[in-house]
C-alpha cells in the first residue's frame, strides 16, 4: 500500500463519542491536581496586566497631558485605541495557538507587552505612546484570550465554572488595582513610573511562563487543527495523484472528489497520530477565517457574544466616568479615587468567584435531575438569580451619583453592580467554552473582539453622554441595555440546545 494510500485511510475511521477526549499523550486533564493548579495560577496572574495596562494611565492623563503637550483628544485615543486592539487582535493568537501550541504565543505576546510598556515609559511625544500603547494591548491581549483555552485543555466541562470564575478574579483585579498603583506611582515618582511597573511585572510572566509552564494543546483535540491536517493530506494525495495516474485524477474529480472534499471539512475524527507526526503545518494551512465565520455561523453564539460584550462594555464604562464624577463632584484625588473604585472591584472578584461555584453546583444539580446527562445550557440557568439585582442596582448607582449622595452609597452601588454583572459574565463565559469543543480558542477570540468593539464605543461615548444627560439618564439607559442582554441570555437559555443540534446536522 502507498503512502498516499495510506492517508486515504485515515479519512474514514470511525468517529468517537467526543473530540474534547480524544486519547492523547500527557493528557492535560489527567494531570495532578498540583500541576492543575500552578497552571491556574500562572495563566491567572498573567492576565491581570490585560485589566492593569487599560486603566493605570487613568491618574497619570493630566500629567501626561501637560508633559507631551497633547490635547484631551488624543488622551482619549491613547484609552479607546488599545481597548480596540486588544479586543481585536485575538483572532491573530488564537489562530496561531491552533497550530504552534498555548506556550509560544504566550511568550511572544509577552515580549510585544514588555517592549510596548517600556516604550511608553521613554516616550516624548504622544504619537509615539498612542502607537506604543496599541502595541502593548496586542500583548496583553493573548492571555485574556488563549488564558481560557487553557483551562478548557486541562479542566472537565462541571469543573469550569469554578475554575472560570477564579481565573476572571485576576483580570478583574486589573481595573481595581490599576488606578491605586497608577495614581500611588504618578504622585510618589512620575507617570512614566507606572509603565516601567508594568515592564517588571512582564518580566516575571515572562519567565513563569518560560520556566514553569508545560504546554496544554494537543492538536488532536482541536477541530481547527485536524482540519488544516485533512485539507493538507487531501492536497498530497491528489498531488500524488495527478504524478501517478492522469486518468485516475480525472476518475476521481468527477466521481469522488466532491464526498472526499465533505468528508475534509466536517469528519471530526482526529488522524492518525503516526502519519499525522510525517506532515508539518505551516501558517498558511491555518485560515482562522472559516473557524469564526463557523461560530458566528452557529446561532447560539451570537446571541451570547453580544450580551458579553455589553456586560465587559458596562464594567468599563462605569469604572471611567466614575473617576470623572469623584474628580469633579467630591475633589477626589488619583488615589482616593482608585480606593473608591475598588469597591466595584471587590464586588466583581466575589461575583466572579461565587458565580463560577453557583455555575457549577447548578450544572451539577440539574444533570442528576436529567439521569445523568448535561449540556452546555444548562449552566445559564445559574445567571438567573442575578438578573433580578443588576438592572435595580445599576438604577441605583446612576441616581446616587446624579444626586451627590454620600460616598458610602456610591460605594455600596459599585460594589452591588461589579458583583451581579460578574456574576453573570462569568456564566456566560464558561458557555462560551462549553458550547464550542474543540473551537474553544476560536469562540474566546470571537468573544474577545465582541468586547473588544463594545468597549470602544463605551469610551468613546460614556463622556458626551454623561455631559449631555448626566448620570442617571446613562446609567438609567445601561440598565435597560443590560435587562436586554439578559433577555438575550434566557433565550440561549431555552432555545440555545435546538440552535446547536440544528448547526450540527447542518454542518454534518
Amino acid at each position: 500500500m502507498s503512502a498516499t494510500d495510506n492517508l486515504a485511510v485515515t479519512l474514514v475511521q470511525a468517529r468517537p463519542p467526543d473530540v474534547e477526549h480524544t486519547p492523547v499523550d500527557d493528557d492535560p486533564r489527567a494531570w495532578s491536581k498540583a500541576r492543575k493548579t500552578s497552571t491556574l495560577s500562572i495563566v491567572s496572574g498573567a492576565s491581570m496586566i490585560a485589566g492593569l495596562c487599560m486603566v493605570i494611565q487613568n491618574p497619570s492623563n493630566a500629567q501626561i497631558e501637560q508633559q507631551l503637550h497633547a490635547t484631551s483628544q488624543q488622551i482619549s485615543l491613547s484609552m479607546s485605541l488599545p481597548i480596540l486592539a486588544q479586543g481585536g487582535f485575538p483572532v491573530v493568537w488564537s489562530a496561531v495557538s491552533e497550530i504552534k501550541g498555548r506556550k509560544l504565543v504566550y511568550l511572544v505576546s509577552v515580549v510585544l507587552f514588555i517592549l510596548g510598556s517600556a516604550t511608553v515609559a521613554v516616550s516624548k511625544s504622544i504619537g509615539l505612546l498612542i502607537g506604543m500603547r496599541i502595541v502593548q494591548a496586542i500583548g496583553a491581549s493573548a492571555v485574556l484570550t488563549i488564558g481560557a483555552a487553557t483551562l478548557a485543555d486541562i479542566y472537565e466541562p462541571h469543573e469550569r465554572g469554578t475554575v472560570v470564575g477564579i481565573y476572571y478574579c485576576a483580570p478583574l483585579l486589573g481595573p481595581s488595582l490599576g488606578p491605586i498603583m497608577g495614581g500611588a506611582l504618578t504622585q510618589a515618582l512620575t507617570w512614566r513610573a507606572a509603565f516601567w511597573f508594568l515592564v517588571i511585572w512582564g518580566g516575571i510572566v515572562f519567565f513563569a511562563f518560560c520556566f514553569l509552564f508545560r504546554d496544554t494543546f494537543r492538536r488532536e483535540r482541536s477541530l481547527t487543527y485536524q482540519s488544516a491536517l485533512r485539507k493538507r493530506m487531501h492536497k498530497l494525495k491528489c498531488h500524488s495523484s495527478e504524478a501517478n495516474s492522469p486518468t485516475r485524477e480525472k476518475r476521481e474529480d468527477g466521481q469522488n472528489g466532491v464526498q472526499i472534499r465533505k468528508d475534509v471539512e466536517v469528519q471530526p475524527t482526529p488522524v492518525n497520530s503516526v502519519v499525522a507526526k510525517n506532515i508539518t503545518l505551516s501558517f498558511a494551512d491555518i485560515n482562522p477565517f472559516p473557524s469564526y465565520a463557523k461560530i458566528l455561523g452557529r446561532k447560539h453564539n451570537p446571541m451570547i457574544l453580544i450580551p458579553s460584550g455589553l456586560l465587559f462594555a458596562f464594567t468599563y464604562s462605569i469604572s471611567y466616568t466614575c473617576a470623572r464624577t469623584l474628580s469633579l463632584y467630591y475633589s477626589y484625588d488619583a488615589l482616593s479615587t482608585g480606593l473608591v473604585l475598588l469597591s466595584f472591584g471587590i464586588g466583581s472578584l466575589f461575583g466572579s468567584v461565587l458565580g463560577g461555584r453557583w455555575s457549577d453546583r447548578t450544572l451539577a444539580r440539574l444533570r442528576t435531575a436529567n439521569d445523568g446527562m448535561s449540556f452546555p445550557e444548562m449552566r445559564l440557568e445559574s445567571t438567573k438569580v442575578a438578573m433580578w439585582w443588576l438592572p435595580p442596582a445599576v438604577i441605583g448607582y446612576a441616581w446616587v451619583c446624579q444626586e451627590h449622595i454620600h460616598i458610602t452609597a456610591i460605594c455600596v452601588m459599585l460594589f452591588f453592580s461589579g458583583f451581579f454583572s460578574v456574576w453573570i459574565y462569568s456564566s456566560t463565559l464558561a458557555y462560551i467554552v462549553d458550547s464550542n469543543p474543540g473551537r474553544s480558542s476560536s469562540a474566546v477570540a470571537m468573544n474577545s473582539l465582541f468586547r473588544g468593539a463594545s468597549g470602544f464605543v463605551a469610551a468613546e461615548i460614556a463622556i458626551p453622554l454623561q455631559d449631555a444627560i448626566g448620570d442617571g439618564g446613562l446609567y438609567t439607559a445601561w440598565a435597560g441595555m443590560l435587562l436586554l442582554a439578559e433577555l438575550m441570555i434566557l433565550l440561549v437559555l431555552y432555545k440555545g440546545k435546538r440552535w446547536r443540534e440544528t448547526s450540527d446536522k447542518t454542518e454534518k
